[in-house]
């Protein structure tokens, strides 16, 4: 079981993998073998621009945002809480330099999967092909933007999917995100 110096109990990495699909005992211990673990205090950066995404990540404890810097404002590209998996899915994929960068919103813990320890559980395990599912996680954003939804069907709609959003991160940043108005984004609360 993964644990924090104080003693928190986080899900278990038979756990996290249950959410993927079905993996065997061995599977489990040979997962745990390629794992690194990580803290971040608020504002510590996982990647920084320019930089080439090399892992995928699993948020143990936490939150982090992802966004993308321009020379008049900062925009938020994604939110990542708790028991989620993160990484920049463009630069992980195509291997090419990120334009976002990925920083603790809060004090955070990690467990890191290199990208070359997932070709090399991949090939000690054909199990691992389910780790395919992490990298088409993309449907929050993809549903959000490919979909003309108004304020009030966008703000619904994360209700459902992360309704912890909410609770973790400022108006401003959730409507950056939504590529609302913060005032829109107040208005649309305020009818709930």
């Amino acid at each position: 079981m993964l644990t924090t110096s104080h003693s928190r109990q986080y899900m278990t990495t038979k756990e996290i993998l249950n959410d993927i699909g079905k993996f065997s005992s061995f599977d489990v211990a040979l997962f745990e073998k390629h794992l690194t673990t990580k803290t971040f205090c608020k504002n510590d950066i996982l990647l920084k621009e320019n930089n080439v995404c090399q892992s995928v990540y699993y948020i143990l404890a936490g939150s982090f945002f992802q966004s993308l810097r321009n020379e008049l404002t900062e925009s938020i590209i994604d939110l990542h809480l708790q028991n989620e998996w993160m990484f920049n899915h463009q630069s992980l994929v195509e291997q090419t330099p990120s334009q976002t960068v990925i920083k603790a919103f809060t004090k955070s813990e990690i467990i890191e999967l290199s990208l070359i320890s997932f070709h090399s559980l991949i090939s000690q395990s054909q199990s691992f092909l389910q780790l395919g599912k992490i990298l088409n996680q993309n449907n929050h954003r993809t549903f959000l933007f490919d979909n003309f939804l108004t304020p009030a069907q966008k703000y619904n709609y994360i209700q459902k999917a992360k309704p912890y959003i909410i609770q973790t991160f400022p108006i401003k940043m959730i409507a950056s995100y939504l590529k609302i108005t913060p005032e829109t984004l107040s208005r649309v609360r305020a009818t709930y």
